[in-house]
């Protein structure tokens, strides 16, 4: 790659950033399709979100992704919202057009495309856990129930996050029965027991020793099991899963797939989804070979 004078520059912000992969997937996209952009992680605490944002427009950056935990407080700092960033009340992708911003969420089409591409299911009247109620959860569930989920069931450490999303959907989707499940191990079990299909939208899992999301032995052959994490191509869930005999999907579809319409805001191109989901392929492969050689070489002398 070569940044000129002249390269446009987008990028992800969020707190921690760098386990992000986004840069690989875009900078892969841009060099295969010819443009001369440049994608950057910008590692922003949350203190400094507003000074950050602020940054980005007077630097001339076409847009930015944004992540964990920017996606809920980015929505006051934009000019614009998409309606469906709105809706969502979640905003993942910035695009900054004439020195202006506007917010969208490319998170919900994104899990769904990965979902129907991964398993060939559909989601018509199917009903789902989803653990988690921030910003990707809250993408998930409302696009979910958009499209003719039957039944969406909220479980989240914090109640009142979770009570938040339930009454937002309400608001919005009559079609499609909406409810929390309390934090519990029987409310949780039981959720599984009525659910098809359960997402993972917390961090949970994205280090090794982060202790198991659900209970042993609850999950069953029939159900499908997705985890938004996608650092590896096995987390504890998954390995769960896999062990029930169930379907299990990760993360990397997803953000695939947000990030080929993310692409698509900011270049009005058509995105290579193969040439993004390669590049991903390959950067978890590497860090999987390089996180073994660490594991392998004994105490660091």
């Amino acid at each position: 790659m070569t940044i000129t004078g002249r390269t446009k520059l987008v990028g992800i912000i969020g707190y921690p950033i760098r386990h992000s992969l986004s840069p690989l997937m875009h900078n892969a996209a841009f060099e295969a399709t010819g443009l001369d952009c440049c994608y950057v992680p910008l590692e922003v605490e949350p203190r400094r979100i507003r000074s950050a944002v602020t940054a980005l427009r007077l630097l001339g950056f076409c847009g930015f992704n944004v992540t964990i935990p920017h996606k809920l407080r980015i929505m006051a700092l934009v000019d614009r919202l998409s309606p469906e960033a709105r809706m969502i009340g979640a905003v993942n992708t910035v695009e900054i057009r004439r020195g202006r911003m506007i917010g969208h969420n490319t998170d919900g089409r994104g899990f769904l495309r990965a979902f129907r591409e991964e398993t060939g299911e559909s989601i018509a009247g199917k009903r789902v856990m989803i653990l988690g109620a921030g910003g990707a959860a809250r993408a998930v569930a409302f696009q979910w129930a958009l499209e003719g989920g039957a039944v969406v069931m909220i479980a989240n450490r914090s109640s009142a996050r979770a009570a938040a999303l339930v009454r937002d959907l309400r608001r919005t989707v009559v079609l499609c029965s909406v409810f929390v499940l309390p934090w519990t191990e029987a409310s949780l079990i039981e959720g599984v027991r009525q659910a098809d299909i359960i997402i993972n939208a917390t961090s949970v899992g994205m280090r090794p020793d982060d202790p198991p999301l659900l209970p042993p032995n609850v999950l069953q052959p029939h159900h499908i099991v997705c985890d938004l994490i996608y650092k590896s191509s096995v987390t504890l869930l998954l390995d769960q899963a896999k062990a029930a005999g169930a379907k299990a999907v990760n993360g990397l579809g997803m953000l695939v797939h947000q990030g080929a319409l993310a692409f698509e805001i900011w270049t009005g191109r058509r995105p290579p989804i193969n040439v993004m989901r390669e590049a991903l392929q390959q950067g978890i492969a590497g860090r999987e070979v390089n996180q073994q050689e660490i594991d392998n070489s004994g105490p660091i002398q």
